[in-house]
């Protein structure tokens, strides 16, 4: 009793964490909206106060040629772009603070200690100091960068929503039964084991197993199948997807953290957050890029005096130096790259855990593919029927074989309700059914007793096999005995999905070696093998050796991708460089793989290329755009170029076009994936 309800406290902990993550990632978004409209609204004021700024600026006056300047302007000037500092720059200013005590100075510090300089050194010449304000300039350095990080962080969270689209998927509520009648609940609520109608039309509020009815599933933005899957008694159904005209009653088998979609949000969530090796990289370059900033900015400033020039001109360069290397493109350019691909990732079925891998995918050499459920469908489908007694044609021998097969879940017995489905037959009811394991089942079937198994049942029953049942290796037999008379025999096999053979080519095509690694006999790995014309094959290989086989290709220099459906693989996806785990449902939870193709279709690993090679293009692009940019506009803000100068404003302007342009290529991304 006490272990009873100490599982049921863990599950309950287990549960709450699960709201607690999805009330987390909501609050973050909610931060994040909090802090656009904060942005959009300091950004909004300091722009209608930098308008009588600009107009009351001499220098801008000379430029219009106007002249309405009045007693005391210079003190209307400094107290309109003392709001305009502490009120539009506050972001700024308690950006630097924050940096500073994490001891890691970036872009709020370097456009807080431009700011800063501009507006302490403005004021010491309206009550006094020789030289020349240049509020404006102030005025519209901060108006450029609360508009920069507006459209930043609006950039950002638009990435983000593709999470907020899966999490809108589930419904809120459900149709609890409870007893003879049903009553509406939250979905919050349910519990394992409760048993839920869902009515056509309906989303499925959680993940279980279907006890009741049959329907059509539409669960083409879960896992990309476009056409509705048909479900009946004994099927899994996933939270989110949308019921079809069938009413079905469900058994709730996962709630809250435990559902499909959960681990999808949680995945995407986390890889969003992770950083690859590109992404490190740009922070550095960020970090040094402040660094060089700062020095710069004070060594010109430096400099300028030592020449013997008036400190606002020396302070007006180190102002512009400061301002023109703000790393702002940098700190965008690679986040925001990020997040895209993770999103419109997940959307085409690639649910990403390991960004590092991703972009590695790039560099793969050789692929190793396990079979069962990776290449082929995993399923035993029914090949033929072959009847070796005139009483039963092969429609009886499928019936009565379904029949006494229905009351077992082995992958056969699917495998005759599917045929048998197909063939629209009206499968009878069974009674006295037994299975004995490794040799086969008996139940009786319109008063008849039925077995079917394998060589073990013949040999028991001391029947000889006929000649026509021979072995060929690639087939799985039962024969099916009805009252003690051998009638005839089912051949089953595991289908190659129709995917594999383009997708094979196509990766063949882009210089990569295919190889299949698979624990089956010989016969069945050289069929698949030939008939997907793949580079090699390995059969009767057990979990260890799969991890040899990819240290082995390792040691000679290929660059490893290894495909499977993530349990026996475990070692071998541990092992490669890019691990790609082959399941839906909870084998989403495959921990070992770095990307999980939740449609298990091998097709997806052309586009996991395709994307780490766009993501990892765009990557680079931004970042030569955001450093080449300083490269160029630095010397040009220190004023030591004969004939090039420019002012603080222009600096600030060209800063946050590069801006602009990084969040614009990365946007472009999506077109590129689709």
């Amino acid at each position: 009793m006490k272990k009873h309800q100490h599982h049921n406290d863990q599950h309950h902990e287990h549960d709450q964490k699960g709201h607690e993550d999805h009330a987390q990632h909501h609050n973050h978004q909610d931060h994040h909206r909090m802090m656009i409209k904060d942005f959009k609204r300091r950004f909004w004021v300091s722009l209608v106060l930098t308008l009588p700024v600009l107009l009351l600026a001499p220098m801008i006056q000379n430029l219009l040629g106007l002249s309405w300047s009045f007693n005391g302007d210079r003190y209307v000037l400094f107290a309109l772009s003392s709001i305009i500092y502490f009120y539009g720059g506050w972001p700024f200013l308690k950006g630097l603070v924050d940096e500073l005590k994490k001891k890691s100075p970036g872009m709020m510090t370097l456009i807080a200690v431009a700011i800063s300089a501009a507006y302490l050194y403005s004021s010491a010449v309206v009550f006094g100091l020789e030289g020349k304000t240049f509020f404006w300039e102030l005025a519209t350095l901060i108006v450029v960068m609360l508009v920069g990080h507006w459209i930043e962080m609006r950039s950002i969270l638009g990435a983000s929503k593709a999470l907020e689209a899966l999490a809108a998927l589930m419904p809120d509520e459900a149709n609890l039964v409870h007893g003879d009648h049903i009553k509406k609940v939250k979905v919050s609520e349910l519990e394992q084991g409760n048993i839920i109608l869902i009515k056509p039309g309906e989303k499925v509020p959680a993940d279980g197993v279907i006890t009741e009815g049959e329907s059509d599933l539409n669960e083409s933005m879960l896992t990309g199948e476009s056409k509705p899957v048909t479900k009946t008694k004994g099927q899994k159904v996933i939270g989110g997807a949308i019921n079809g005209s069938g009413a079905i009653k469900v058994e709730v088998k996962g709630i809250g953290d435990d559902t499909y979609l959960s681990q999808v949000i949680n995945m995407v969530q986390e890889a969003q957050g992770q950083k690859s090796k590109t992404q490190r990289l740009a922070d550095r370059a960020a970090f040094w890029l402040t660094i060089i900033a700062l020095t710069a900015g004070f060594g010109t400033f430096i400099v300028w005096l030592l020449l013997g020039r008036e400190l606002s001109f020396a302070l007006e360069r180190m102002v512009t130096v400061m301002v023109i290397c703000c790393p702002h493109a940098l700190g965008l350019a690679i986040p925001l790259v990020a997040a895209i691909s993770t999103s419109v990732s997940a959307k085409n079925g690639l649910l990403i855990r390991n960004r590092t891998a991703f972009e590695n995918a790039r560099k793969i050499t050789t692929i190793l593919f396990d079979k069962t459920g990776t290449l082929t469908k995993g399923s035993h489908e029914v090949v033929r029927i072959v009847s070796l007694n005139e009483t039963y044609d092969e429609q009886a021998i499928l019936n009565y074989a379904a029949a006494a097969e229905s009351s077992s879940e082995h992958h056969i017995a699917k495998g005759l309700q599917r045929k048998a489905e197909e063939e629209n037959l009206k499968v009878p009811e069974s009674k006295d059914f037994n299975y004995q394991s490794g040799v086969g089942v008996s139940a009786v079937v319109e008063g008849k007793t039925v077995k079917a198994g394998g060589y073990l049942l013949l040999k028991k029953l001391d029947i000889t096999a006929p000649n026509e049942t021979a072995e060929d290796g690639t087939e799985t037999k039962i024969f099916i005995i009805i009252e003690e008379q051998l009638v005839g025999f089912i051949t089953f096999a595991d289908q190659i999905r129709e995917s594999s053979s383009e997708a094979i080519q196509t990766l063949q095509k882009n210089g990569i070696k295919c190889f299949l690694l698979t624990g089956d006999n010989e016969k069945v790995a050289a069929a698949v093998a030939k008939e997907l014309g793949m580079d090699e094959y390995l059969a009767e290989v057990l979990p260890e050796a799969k991890q040899d086989k990819v240290k082995e290709l390792q040691a000679a220099g290929e660059f490893v991708a290894m495909t499977g459906d993530g349990i026996n693989d475990a070692p071998a996806l541990a092992q490669a460089e890019v691990g790609i785990a082959i399941g839906t449902g909870t084998d989403v939870a495959a921990e070992t793989a770095d990307i999980i193709l939740v449609n298990s279709d091998p097709k997806d690993i052309v586009n996991l290329l395709l994307f780490g090679k766009a993501t990892y293009r765009k990557m680079i692009q931004n970042l030569g755009w955001a450093t080449g940019y300083n490269v160029i506009a630095m010397p040009l803000a220190t004023g030591f170029i004969p004939g090039l100068m420019i002012s603080p404003a222009f600096g600030a302007a060209l800063m946050s076009l590069s801006t602009v342009i990084c969040a614009v290529n990365a946007q472009l991304l999506r077109r590129e994936m689709g």
